[in-house]
């Protein structure tokens, strides 16, 4: 059993295990060189042997406990034959969403089209680099991708004015999306995946009267499923307001908590283990202030279940050598 599964299955809190969310990227001259010359993210993503190779360079640096497939939430909406494409400087832009069309997909057309995910994670889970590391895949939860399929970008402003309007295509537009992220999911766990983890980028968009049909009911479908394959099961509902009500709901095995919470509610609220906190931003400053935040989730959480990471993914402009810093403080951690 691997360290994070010991915290997740065995609830140990003896153990410091650690992973980063978006740990394989830009902030490494090895990936910079890869992108370079892959400068179509998707088919980057699509392409098994790079992706492996990606997957595995942090692994090669750092002391981490988990390999995280090197891909993209958006690759179920392209999987589903939607256009995607991730602009720079923009972010992603999606085509129009053809309902009669996807209502005609497959489970095998789908598959097929992202099959590339799945031999990546194949070829992970077989280097010899994983050995004792968990291998994790990852979707978007059915909100966050219902937001870019049908606002067709990244709301960081804020959602299209019509977005509600159509209730019959959101629902429609749901059903696919649990369908195919189930298929998703058990692809990639028939593949090597030992843990998902599920995104809710933009779940703090919601007031509280709409989480139950939004996020909480299709989540709670989508970890019941995961967990009907014996496969622990990670939430990432960042910017949430109540992260005990949702726990209470969806139980997930493990919530993964952004860095706006505050880890000591969280600590005395939630007894399942907890994942991530630390602000991306304390990987900028310098080694005596990161030692200082990082051993701040470790002492709150030292008598819980905890595996540390971020509370969002790590930024472009990290230095790998404060990366290395971090990991060894958390590992050298009594």
């Amino acid at each position: 059993m691997t360290p994070i599964e010991e915290v997740i299955i065995n609830k140990k809190t003896s153990l410091n295990p650690i992973w980063i969310m978006r740990q394989a990227g830009r902030y490494l001259s090895e990936f910079r060189k890869i992108r370079k010359s892959n400068p179509d993210f998707i088919k980057l993503c699509l392409n098994s042997k790079l992706a492996a190779e990606i997957t595995l360079q942090p692994l090669k640096r750092f002391n981490l406990d988990a390999a995280i497939i090197f891909s993209d939430i958006l690759i179920l909406p392209y999987g589903c034959n939607q256009k995607v494409e991730l602009k720079k400087n923009f972010g992603p832009m999606l085509g129009d969403l053809n309902l009669d069309d996807l209502s005609k997909l497959t489970e095998s057309d789908f598959t097929s089209k992202v099959s590339p995910v799945y031999e990546a994670i194949n070829l992970v889970k077989n280097d010899k680099l994983t050995e004792n590391k968990s291998t994790i895949g990852f979707v978007g939860a059915p909100w966050t991708l219902l937001v870019y399929m049908i606002n067709k970008q990244s709301p960081k402003l804020s959602l299209n004015n019509d977005f509600f309007k159509d209730k019959a295509l959101i629902q429609q537009t749901l059903k696919i999306i649990e369908k195919f992220l189930m298929v998703h999911i058990k692809n990639q766990i028939n593949n090597g995946a030992e843990i998902i983890q599920i995104f809710d980028s933009w779940a703090g968009l919601l007031s509280d009267k709409d989480l139950d049909f939004y996020v909480y009911n299709p989540t709670y479908s989508l970890v019941s499923f995961v967990k009907s394959l014996k496969i622990p099961v990670i939430c990432f509902p960042r910017n949430i307001k109540n992260y005990k009500k949702y726990c209470e709901i969806v139980k997930p095995d493990v919530i993964c908590i952004d860095y706006n919470v505050d880890p000591l509610r969280i600590e005395k609220e939630i007894s399942i283990p907890v994942q991530g906190g630390m602000d991306p931003k304390i990987l900028l400053t310098d080694k005596e202030n990161l030692k200082k935040e990082a051993e701040k989730y470790l002492d709150i959480f030292k008598n819980h279940p905890y595996i540390f990471n971020l509370g969002h993914g790590v930024l472009p402009e990290t230095d790998p050598n404060l990366m290395d810093y971090l990991v060894k403080t958390v590992k050298n951690y009594q």
